[in-house]
C-alpha cells in the first residue's frame, strides 16, 4: 500500500508517516504521528482535530454528501490539487489516478503550506514534469493555457508543462505558480470563457479590501492592456524562502462533505487557536462586512485560511480569492451565524457582532460608516485604474450599488 513520510519545512522534520489503501472501490487514509515529532518542542497540532495525544488518524470519504478529498485529513486535503489542478494531472495519470496520487505528483517546490512527503528514500517525490517556470514566462503560459482549454485533449507536453505550474493550487479556474527571485507568486489567467473582467476584478477588489484596513497579500495586475491580463498575487505561505504552515478554515472547523460552515465558527476557533484572537476575530467579522457589501459569492471555507506562527497557535491568513458579482439576490457561501444564516444581511452582520468580540454598538457602527463611505465613493475609479471601462464599469455597479450599501451608509 501506497505511504509517504510525512516532514516539515526546508529542514525535513519528522512530523508522520501516511499511509493510504484503496481496493479500487473504496479508499482511506491512516496518519500516525511520529515520536519524534511529539517530543520536539516546535511540534504542533497539524489541526484542532488531530491532536498530538491522539497519535493515530483515519480517514474515509463516506456517504453522499461525502467530497473525494475527504479520504485524506484536512491538512494534505489542504496541499492536494483541487479542480484545475486535478484536470491536469489527471491528463497525465490516467482516470484511475487515486487521492494519494494526487497528492504525491503534485511539485514539491510550490506546494501549499510547509508539510512535504517523502518516498521510501526519504526524498521528496518527484514527478517527471517541468519545473515551475519564471515569472518573465507568464505570457507563454497564457497562451499554453488558453490552448488547453478550448482543445482539452492537445498536445501532451502542453497539459505536463500546465501541470509542473499548477502544483497544489485550489479552485477551479485557470492558474499557475511562478518564480521571481526568492518569492513565489500565483497567476491567475483569464479564461477563455470569461464574458466578465475576472482578473481585473479581483485585483481591484484586494486593492479596495486594503483601503478598508483589511490584510491582503501583495497583489498585482500583469499585461493589463491585453484582452486576457493575468492577476499576480504572492504567496503568503513562503517567507524568506521558507515555508510556513497553512490549513484551511475548513480544516480548521473539522468540516467534511458539502458543510458549508459560518463565520461565527471560524470566530470561535480562533478564540481557541489564535495567537491574537481579538485582533483576529474583529479582522474577520471585517472581512464578512466587506464580502457584504461588494457582493462577493466566494467566501466559502476554502477561500479563508490560517498560518502558523507558534506554540500551536495560528494567524488568520491575508484575504484572498475575492470575487464580487452583479447579482440581484446574493448568498453567502459561509454563513454569518446558525442564527443568522447565509443572508448578505448588514443588519445580520451588525447583530452578530458580540459574536467576534465586537461589544461596542457605537464602534460597530463607525467601522460599518467608514467602510461603506470609502467603498461607495472609490469602487468606481478603482475599477477604472484597473481597466474596467464603460458598459463593463456599469454592469459591476450591482455588485457595489444596493440596498445593503444604502442600509450602511445611512446609518
Amino acid at each position: 500500500m501506497p505511504e509517504a513520510r510525512v516532514v516539515l519545512g526546508s529542514s525535513m522534520i519528522p512530523v508522520g508517516r501516511l499511509i493510504f489503501e484503496s481496493d479500487g472501490r473504496r479508499s482511506h487514509s491512516t496518519f500516525i504521528y511520529d515520536q519524534e515529532w511529539l517530543v520536539n518542542p516546535i511540534g504542533f497540532d497539524l489541526c484542532p482535530s488531530m491532536p498530538r495525544h491522539m497519535i493515530e488518524f483515519h480517514h474515509s470519504a463516506q456517504g453522499r454528501e461525502s467530497r473525494k478529498l475527504d479520504i485524506l485529513a484536512g491538512p494534505f486535503a489542504d496541499t492536494a490539487p483541487d479542480s484545475w489542478g486535478r484536470k491536469l494531472l489527471r491528463k497525465i495519470l490516467g482516470e484511475g489516478a487515486t487521492e494519494f496520487d494526487f497528492l504525491v505528483a503534485s511539485d514539491d517546490t510550490a506546494r501549499q503550506g510547509a508539510l512535504r512527503f517523502l518516498d521510501h528514500n526519504g526524498d521528496p517525490f518527484l514527478s517527471d514534469l517541468p519545473p515551475v517556470p519564471h515569472l518573465t514566462k507568464i505570457d507563454d503560459l497564457r497562451r499554453v493555457t488558453a490552448r488547453f482549454e478550448r482543445d482539452p485533449h492537445g498536445a501532451e507536453q502542453e497539459v505536463r508543462e500546465l501541470a509542473g505550474a499548477a502544483g497544489s493550487l485550489g479552485g477551479a479556474r485557470p492558474k499557475a505558480n511562478v518564480i521571481d527571485g526568492n518569492d513565489l507568486w500565483i497567476v491567475k489567467f483569464t479564461s477563455v470563457d470569461d464574458t466578465w473582467p475576472v482578473e481585473r476584478m479581483e485585483v481591484a477588489t484586494l486593492k479596495l479590501a486594503s483601503r478598508v484596513g483589511i490584510r491582503v497579500p501583495e497583489v498585482q495586475l500583469a499585461l493589463p492592456a491585453s484582452d486576457h491580463p493575468v492577476a499576480l498575487i504572492k504567496r503568503f505561505d513562503r517567507r524568506n524562502s521558507g515555508r510556513v504552515p497553512y490549513i484551511s478554515a475548513r480544516t480548521a472547523l473539522g468540516v467534511t462533505g458539502t458543510t458549508s460552515g459560518f463565520y461565527t465558527e471560524i470566530a470561535d476557533a480562533l478564540r481557541t487557536i489564535s495567537v491574537n484572537p481579538e485582533e483576529d476575530m474583529r479582522e474577520l467579522w471585517t472581512r464578512m462586512l466587506f464580502g457584504i457589501l461588494i457582493t462577493n459569492t466566494d467566501d466559502h471555507l476554502k477561500n479563508h485560511g490560517l498560518l502558523y506562527v507558534r506554540n500551536n497557535q495560528w494567524r488568520l491568513s491575508p484575504m484572498f480569492d475575492v470575487n464580487p458579482q452583479p447579482k440581484r439576490h446574493p448568498k453567502l457561501e459561509t454563513g454569518i451565524s446558525p442564527i443568522h444564516g447565509f443572508d448578505p444581511s448588514v443588519e445580520n452582520a451588525i447583530d452578530a457582532a458580540p459574536f467576534f468580540g465586537l461589544n461596542d454598538e457605537a464602534e460597530v457602527l463607525q467601522i460599518v460608516r467608514e467602510m461603506s463611505k470609502t467603498l461607495s465613493n472609490e469602487w468606481r475609479e478603482a475599477l477604472r485604474k484597473h481597466g474596467i471601462t464603460g458598459t463593463k464599469l456599469n454592469a459591476c455597479a450591482q455588485a457595489f450599488e444596493h440596498d445593503r450599501m444604502e442600509y450602511a451608509l445611512s446609518l
